[in-house]
């Protein structure tokens, strides 16, 4: 691939691509390849049945957050 052949918009494609990539290799998933213990997995299980939902003013003024 030669770079003088992209357009613009490949060209910016390209580096967001890279920039991505890079970015994942730096910072990863530190819970990747870990397993869910069995109280998380039973908290999850039990606020996926809730069907109650807060919006995110709710959560932010819950929490003492201003945005």
């Amino acid at each position: 691939m030669e770079l003088s052949s992209l357009s613009p918009e490949e060209l910016k494609e390209l580096v967001r691509g890279m920039v991505d990539d890079r970015l994942r290799e730096l910072i990863g998933d530190p819970d990747l390849g870990l397993q869910l213990g069995e109280a998380m997995r039973t908290r999850l299980k039990a606020s996926l049945s809730n069907r109650q939902r807060l919006s995110g003013e709710e959560v932010a003024q819950k929490l003492g957050l201003h945005w």
